[in-house]
């Protein structure tokens, strides 16, 4: 009787492939990539540089301000400034800077809001003559809004309006852009299959809008409020012709008020540094906290 041993199996194992080696990078490219980086550094030095003297000349006091140089730091007097300008003539700045946020908030929102309605409708329904009205909507984007404030004023004066808040909240509710941007936005994110199966489901158009579309909308909503929110921060020519009465001032008014009685009166150097720092914040702020809704809405329509 014999016994069959099975033979054992002999395995090999492959040695991995060698590694593919890369060529070497090419100079030109090597020069290229330095030089964009240059280019770069230079255009982030050209910005940030007004934003550094900015910091650095609002912890001084007004004689380290033109007997340092506008580089250095002088003695720290940061806090004390801003005690200053916010006690100064019964704490005028803080009832600009509320005035400020009123213009901008308010008339932001309601723009956006506004202005994303438009760009739906413009997307999503056919009427007569839905492209010439669009067209001119597109005609309003190229018209700069300095020209029509002198029309803007001569309709608020004829209406009472000169001189309150409705005459810088009303102009403001019109964006032009945002109608635009916003019927991008609503291509790219709003599909029509949803919103009839929201009208199957016997949902009316207006419920439609406010439960199923605007939620889409929110990458667009937060980057059309943005747009608005700075141009409202920044509007100074429209407050400076509608405006009179240095209570109703916005923030950036009442800093160009003060710096034209500097040479009268000196004092108000340091005050006028410091609120301008003080004013910036919010735009930064707004920035950095909305940042990621203007990113993803910036691609809107890109990819479809």
């Amino acid at each position: 009787m014999s016994t069959q041993t099975a033979r054992p199996v002999r395995t090999t194992v492959q040695a991995p492939p060698p590694p593919i080696p890369q060529p070497p990078r090419a100079p030109r490219q090597l020069t290229s990539k330095l030089a964009v980086h240059a280019v770069l550094l230079v255009f982030a030095l050209y910005t940030l540089m007004p934003l550094t003297w900015l910091v650095i000349a609002a912890t001084k006091n007004y004689r380290d301000l033109f007997a340092t140089n506008p580089f250095a730091l002088g003695d720290f007097n940061l806090w004390h400034n801003l005690g200053e300008l916010l006690a100064y003539n019964d704490g005028i700045y803080s009832r600009w800077l509320a005035n400020s946020v009123l213009y901008t908030v308010v008339g932001s929102l309601l723009s956006t809001l506004i202005s994303v309605a438009c760009g739906y409708a413009f997307d999503k329904y056919e009427f007569k003559g839905k492209e010439s009205l669009f067209g001119l909507v597109l005609v309003g984007v190229l018209v700069p809004a300095t020209v029509v404030q002198l029309p803007l004023y001569l309709l608020a004066s004829e209406a009472g309006l000169v001189n309150t808040y409705w005459a810088v909240l009303i102009p403001s509710l019109v964006n032009p852009f945002g109608v635009y941007l916003a019927r991008v936005f609503s291509e790219g994110y709003v599909p029509g299959e949803v919103l009839e199966a929201a009208r199957v489901d016997g949902a009316g158009e207006l419920r439609t809008f406010v439960s199923v579309s605007l939620p889409m909308l929110a990458p667009g909503f937060m980057t059309i409020f943005l747009f608005s929110f700075t141009a409202s921060w920044n509007n100074f020519y429209g407050a400076l012709m509608m405006l009179n009465d240095e209570e109703l001032y916005p923030v950036n008014l009442g800093l160009y008020a003060w710096q034209k009685s500097v040479y009268q009166q000196p004092e108000l150097y340091p005050l006028v540094i410091i609120g301008a720092l003080v004013a910036v914040l919010p735009l930064i702020v707004a920035f950095l906290c909305l940042q990621r809704f203007w990113r993803s809405g910036l691609t809107a329509g890109a990819v479809k």
